[in-house]
Formats: C-alpha cells, structure tokens, sequence
C-alpha cells in the first residue's frame, strides 16, 4: 500500500507526499551526489586529453571536494531562508551549465573551473534532504530520511561504475553531458511536482546572521556536536574502505580491471539500501539503541575485510556490514538532528555534512598512504580504530543521550 502524507502548503493547498514522491527525492539526491564522483575513475583519460600535469590531473578531485564542502557552509543554509522549491530548481539548472562547461572544457583552467562549480553546486542534495524532511509528518520522517539517504548513498556508490561504462562506450565527456541531461529533466520534474510553498521556510534571517547562527547552533546544541563527531568517525571509515579496495584487488591474486572494481559498488548498495530500516527504527524511539549497534557492525566489519586477500566472499560480507553500520548511523544522525530545530533544518543538515567531509577526507588520504607505507592491513586497522572510537564514544556517551525517536 503506497504511504500517503497530506501537508499543508502556502494557501491553503495540499501537497501529499506519497511514497513516490519520496522516490523521486531519493533519485534527484542520488543523481546530484553522483556528479562529485564521476571524474574519479577519468582522471588518466582526463589528464591525456587536456595535456595536463599529474599535479592538475589531482586538482580535479581536490576542487570538487573543495567546492562541495564550501557549498556545504554557504549554500545549504539558504533553504532555511529561501522558497525551498525555487532553491533547488535553481540550483539543479545551474548545476546543468557547470557539467555542460566540464563536458566543453578544452582547457585544463575552464576543467578545473567546471569542476569546482560542479561539487558547490552538487549539495542542492542536502537541501533536498532538508526539505523531504521537512515535508515529512514528526512520526514518519525517519523512513523518509532512510529513503531518501538511501538515494544519496546509491548514488555515491554507482557514480564510478556508471562513469567508467559510459567513459568506454563514449568517452568521459559523455559522462558530463548524460549528467546534465538528467539533471535538466529532474529539475523539471521537481518543478512540476514539489509544492509551491511546502515546508516553506520561516527564519527572518539576513545572509550573514544566517551563517553565524549555524555556528550558534552547534555551541548551543550537545546533541548536534556530539551526532556530529558520530558522522565524522563513520565516513572517516567509510572512505578508508572505498578510497584503497582498489588497490589490493588490482594486484595479485585478482587483477581485476577497473570496471570488475567499480562494480563492487553495487555490492555496497544492498548495504546502503538497509537504512531505510534504521529510519524505521528512529521512529519507534530507538536511535541509541540503533547508533549502539550500527558502530558494534562496524568495528565487526574490518574482521572479513582484513581477509581480502584471501577470500572475495570475506570481502563481499564485510563490504555489506560496513555499508548496513554507516547508513544506519548516518540515517539516525540526520533524523535527530533536524527534529531538534525544523525551522533550521537546511542549516543543521549543511552544518553536519561538513563533518561528514571531513571523516571522508581525513579516511582517504590516510588510507592512501597507510596502503602506501604498510599494507592492506594497517588500512584495515586504522578502518577499525575509526569504527571503535565511534563505538567507545556511543558507550561514554550514552547515559546521557537515551534512546529517542523524532524529537518535537
């Protein structure tokens, strides 16, 4: 039976948000999350292309990040200001120009340009996050954020996959233009579906006050600092895993191509399909309990993973709990924080995610260099100090965080 949500919207309408619609969330957050991603498994064919020096070939990822994360801090927040659903229109038909000046670029400059435009305007998927949230009843909204994060982190996961098969059958820019193709289509779709003044936002807040009460907020809020750290250690090891599994499978015994690798992504997503369970379970008043036991699955994850070299199924097992343990954390997260302040929801989400980018960050390029200096299992072990400070901090804290659904 498809879930039916009547919202109340600007004069007098009603918007109902039904199962589908929340679908369609999932899919434009997936879609928009993809584009920061893509150009990881192009960067050679990139760099061969433009001439450019190894050192530029890297900046394409680092501005892309970089972006992302400014646009975390300064565009994020404006959905507690702004008509939620012009914002995001706008942003995704601005995010159509800069993929169209990546797939044009014919210079290394305007590349690295189009890129950095691309990760800033790339988190109209947080906004989308916040404003599926908001539209959700206080009851439902951990199974509309577990969907919808669901979306992202599909996303996340198959951006690789679909980029390096698309990249063989038509070459890398392609990858840009079939982005912007589908992100104009759901920009207009969205336009057409999303409620004119739905979860519209109610804070009289100038720019600047804007940005410093996001500030305020994490100084003011104990739960939101301490959810915070929480997404830092669970992307810190999320990006330990996805960042190096590439190297071991691509020497012996595997060899295994670069399109065999990105294809373990979608092993990654019956993981990442498992939170919208989480969601559920917030809504039953048990976010300790599920954050407790999401970080206990973590650490446990690392055991198979450390066996990669001996066995693909230790791989495929440990691939799936760490992608059940960091959703699940990740869906709680979200969900409790935006119950504490709705009116503040785009900024306390914005503010989280930079968090989040910085776990991946810090995960990725210790990773890296861990594999570089001392093998796949010091990285599995530093996968695992991540995945037992989360849980070492859960236990500190947990007294004095009790189990809690939707907070109103």
């Amino acid at each position: 039976m498809t879930r039916r949500t009547e919202v109340r919207g600007g004069g007098g309408a009603t918007f109902v948000l039904s199962r589908g619609v929340v679908l369609l969330f999932a899919v434009a957050c997936g879609a928009a999350v993809a584009n920061v991603y893509f150009s990881q498994p192009l960067l050679v064919t990139m760099g061969r292309d433009l001439a450019m020096s190894p050192a530029l070939v890297g900046g394409v990822v680092t501005l892309t990040h970089v972006g992302y994360g400014l646009g975390l801090f300064f565009l994020v927040p404006l959905g507690d200001v702004a008509d939620r659903r012009r914002l995001v229109v706008a942003q995704l038909l601005l995010l159509v120009v800069a993929l169209a000046v990546v797939a044009a670029a014919r210079t290394a400059a305007i590349l690295l340009a189009g890129v950095a435009a691309t990760g800033l305007l790339a988190v109209v998927t947080q906004t989308l996050v916040a404003f599926a949230a908001s539209l959700a009843p206080p009851a439902g909204r951990g199974r509309v954020v577990g969907l919808v994060t669901s979306g992202v982190v599909t996303g996340i996961l198959l951006a690789r996959t679909a980029s390096g098969l698309i990249a063989d059958l038509a070459g890398w820019r392609s990858v840009y233009l079939a982005s912007a193709s589908l992100t104009a289509l759901l920009a207009l779709v969205l336009y057409r579906v999303l409620p004119r003044h739905g979860g519209a936002p109610r804070t009289p807040l100038r720019y600047g006050q804007l940005l410093r009460s996001t500030v305020t907020l994490f100084a003011r809020e104990r739960l939101l600092r301490l959810r915070a750290l929480f997404g830092l250690l669970v992307f810190a090891a999320f990006s330990t895993l996805w960042s190096s599994v590439a190297l071991p499978l691509s020497e012996a015994p595997y060899s295994w191509s670069h399109s065999a690798i990105g294809a373990l992504g979608l092993i990654g997503v019956a993981g990442a399909l498992a939170a919208n369970a989480a969601g559920r379970l917030n809504d039953r008043g048990l976010s300790r309990r599920t954050t407790g036991i999401a970080f206990a699955l973590l650490a446990a994850s690392w055991l198979p993973l450390a066996l990669t070299r001996g066995s693909l199924w230790a791989l495929v097992v440990g691939v799936i709990l760490l992608d059940l343990a960091v959703q699940a954390v990740h869906v709680t997260n979200q969900t409790l924080i935006y119950a504490l302040h709705p009116d503040a929801g785009s900024r306390l989400i914005g503010g989280y995610m930079v968090f989040y980018s910085i776990g991946s960050a810090t995960g990725a390029v210790a990773a890296t260099s861990l594999y570089a200096a001392a093998g796949w299992g010091a990285v599995c072990a530093l996968g695992a100090t991540f995945s037992c400070l989360g849980l070492a901090l859960w236990a500190f804290t947990r007294d004095s965080t009790p189990d809690q659904g939707t907070v109103v």
